[in-house]
């Protein structure tokens, strides 16, 4: 009986020790190591070699490491080790890339090296001169070249010798550079071919694009940088595409079949350098024609239109399976499938799935079997699947629930994934194709396990039309459920964003827990307009943006109402760029619901947005006047209850400073009190050391003021 008596108390003694030693989380940890000393561990920049089944991936950043397909270790090549062998001065394994079983590439932005390990030996490649100065670089390695951006025209730097492709004196014409405001899943300007031989590149005309100011304060005194921003309904950039032939040194162009003013989207080359793709969007956005071209910049065909009334939105360029077919993503049937296609025009649906298609991960070797990426059946997870191009049997490889990425390997045996989830950290491992796991490469631990956390749950309400709408709640640690808390919303709303994931902390960031231990309920809902849920469910906010957005926050606000444990008179709004859109149209569109609001970066009228994004999703300011009226901001200052807090980056040049500045006119115009404040140094987002600030001042608001 002594001894049942002493286990019991040691136990409570213990357990309240660890209770007791747990830490709490500041905020500036919460904000700058989210990333860092409390990410999960991760396998870093896995390859498989080329033609093997080995791999490699980066440890720490200054460590590669080798290893066959059952994690025997081959080789280990540390930085140091590295340097010393190319006589370089390399920090990290940085541009890394095999480009056979034993020699890779990397570089340090102007050097570019070869590296055998099996020699333990390397050499340098290319190395550009220091006096070079180099933007938007992409290397070639085939033919040992780099394409790069100097102000607005774009060089090659090839044998030694840079080459000017293009050299217009007039700065309205830029060359290089991605166009359209990175819309369209455009991240890039420059496009080699696969052998090196011909350089596609975007080049814009923006000419009759307004210019707006934005304030240099670092200068004295201060001084104006001009930007090119179409906002909606006014002139647009023109596109072109050129196509230089590094045999002939010459340049060919390629202009939009349509109207000038059309959008040039999703290159690609196909794999044997002959055929130039380019998807041709409309500058209405509701018709997209794929055309193809030849290397001399001759217009073949059209090999298929796709059309709606509301928009269509090609994000992904076409994925090349052999000489003459590719895959394409297409939303057309409503959700993103695979569709088959040739240089001739012919299309054949791959898949039917009734969830999205995200990207192509590769092809058998045989050329029969697609991998790619996709939802699933959970709209919250990212796996990975097969789909046999004959057949169109599809097949789930990666069945674990969670958020995944993979690689298949080189002879279509082996699969690396690793993913995580509400209840998995990290893990990375090497299966086959049935399933089988056959190397654990990290399985994480949580890093915060010592530190105080509360609860942090996905449920899911129904919108008024009856679609599903997945929201995250975070609860304080010492959570008492007859006690009443206080909430703040932080929402986003609006396309390609999805806030909640079954992924590490639920996609949450980790600031919103040290709110939560502040005595907060933190509450998130992602409504109709968001990613991942289908054509429809996105596509609802067409003409009629902060409309179903607000009906579908105003559904969670119901439900928060209805939890015994919520304060329903201490409701807080928060939310930036699209999100500030949706915290101020709700303090000005469903005054009184809630006392607080924080305003980051918000759109504040469309009229003031740019084109390429603005006009896809509420056409123009000419053809959808009263869907311009209703979503503005500017005309329902007078709405406003409790307190709102506006702020902006002072040299925003995605949500430019008007915004703000109109919207507080309309305030002073109609004697309405509102708090603001400016990130002078800062664009669209305010990032490094200052973005601790930026939370501070955020959540202390709320805090004061949600009362």
């Amino acid at each position: 009986m002594i001894t049942r008596y002493l286990f019991v108390l040691l136990t409570f003694l213990w357990v309240n020790s660890v209770l007791y030693a747990q830490n709490q989380l500041t905020l500036s940890e919460a904000v700058m190591e989210q990333y860092r000393k409390f990410r999960p561990d991760n396998v870093y920049d896995f390859q498989w070699l080329p033609g093997s089944q080995d791999y490699s991936y980066v440890d720490g950043f200054t460590k590669l490491v080798i290893y066959d397909s059952k994690k025997k270790r081959k080789s280990e090549i540390r930085i140091d080790e590295l340097n010393k062998g190319l006589e370089s001065s390399l920090r990290w394994f940085s541009g890394f890339k095999w480009i056979n079983a034993v020699e890779f590439i990397i570089n340090d932005g102007s050097n570019f090296y070869s590296y055998d390990w099996i020699k333990k030996s390397g050499r340098v490649l290319l190395s550009l001169p220091k006096s070079i100065e180099v933007q938007n670089e992409v290397y070639q390695e085939r033919t040992n070249a780099i394409a790069y951006t100097r102000e607005n025209n774009l060089y090659l730097f090839q044998n030694n010798t840079e080459t000017a492709i293009t050299s217009f004196q007039d700065k309205n014409i830029v060359a290089g550079q991605a166009i359209a405001r990175s819309e369209f899943g455009i991240t890039n300007g420059i496009f080699w071919s696969p052998n090196g031989n011909f350089l596609a590149f975007y080049q814009k005309d923006e000419t009759e694009v307004s210019s707006y100011p934005l304030l240099d304060i670092t200068k004295t005194p201060g001084i104006t940088n001009l930007i090119k921003y179409p906002m909606a309904g006014m002139a647009s950039e023109q596109p072109r595409l050129g196509i230089y032939n590094l045999t002939t040194k010459t340049t060919v162009y390629i202009d939009p079949r349509g109207d000038s003013y059309d959008y040039l989207t999703n290159v690609a080359w196909d794999k044997n350098e002959q055929h130039l793709l380019i998807a041709e969007v409309k500058r209405n956005q509701k018709e997209m024609s794929l055309q193809l071209y030849d290397n001399s910049g001759k217009f073949i065909r059209t090999l298929f239109t796709e059309k709606n009334d509301r928009y269509v939105e090609p994000e992904h360029p076409p994925y090349f399976i052999n000489d003459n077919q590719f895959v394409w993503l297409s939303e057309r049937t409503g959700n993103t499938n695979l569709f088959l296609c040739d240089l001739y025009g012919k299309v054949e649906q791959l898949t039917t799935n009734r969830w999205e298609a995200l990207d192509m991960k590769g092809v058998s070797r045989n050329g029969r079997v697609l991998y790619f990426m996709g939802t699933g059946e959970s709209p919250l997870d990212t796996k990975l699947f097969q789909v046999d191009i004959r057949t169109k049997k599809q097949i789930e490889l990666t069945k674990e629930p969670g958020t995944h990425e993979a690689k298949v390997s080189p002879n279509d045996m082996l699969i690396f994934h690793q993913f995580s989830s509400s209840s998995i950290f990290n893990l990375a491992k090497i299966m086959d194709l049935r399933g089988r796991t056959l190397a654990t490469l990290i399985q994480s631990e949580d890093k915060l396990a010592a530190y105080k956390l509360g609860a942090n749950t996905i449920g899911k309400l129904s919108a008024k039309d009856g679609s599903d709408l997945y929201t995250r709640l975070i609860k304080p640690s010492n959570f008492d459920p007859t006690k009443k808390y206080p909430v703040m919303v932080y929402v986003y709303g609006g396309p390609h964003a999805q806030m909640i994931t079954n992924s590490w902390l639920n996609g949450a960031n980790l600031w919103m827990h040290w709110m939560a231990e502040q005595g907060y309920l933190v509450f998130t809902l992602d409504n109709r307009g968001s990613a991942h849920r289908g054509f429809e469910f996105e596509s609802q906010i067409h003409r009629r943006v902060g409309t179903v957005e607000i009906e579908d926050q105003l559904t969670g606000v119901d439900y928060l109402k209805s939890l015994p444990f919520v304060d329903s008179k201490r409701l807080a709004v928060h939310g930036w760029s699209f999100g500030g859109f949706m915290t101020t149209s709700l303090m000005l569109r469903a005054p009184g619901v809630f006392t607080t609001g924080v305003a980051g970066g918000p759109v504040t009228d469309w009229k003031f947005y740019e084109i390429m994004y603005g006009e896809r999703y509420m056409d123009t300011p000419e053809t959808n006047a009263d869907g311009y009226e209703r979503a503005s901001l500017l005309n329902k200052t007078a709405n406003l209850q409790g307190k709102l807090l506006l702020i902006h980056g002072g040299i925003d040049d995605v949500v430019v400073p008007q915004h703000s500045q109109a919207l507080i006119k309309a305030f002073i115009d109609k004697g309405k009190q509102v708090d603001f404040f400016e990130y002078p140094t800062h664009k669209h987002n305010v990032t490094g050391k200052d973005r601790v600030h930026l939370i501070e001042k955020v959540l202390k608001y709320i805090m004061e003021n949600n009362v």
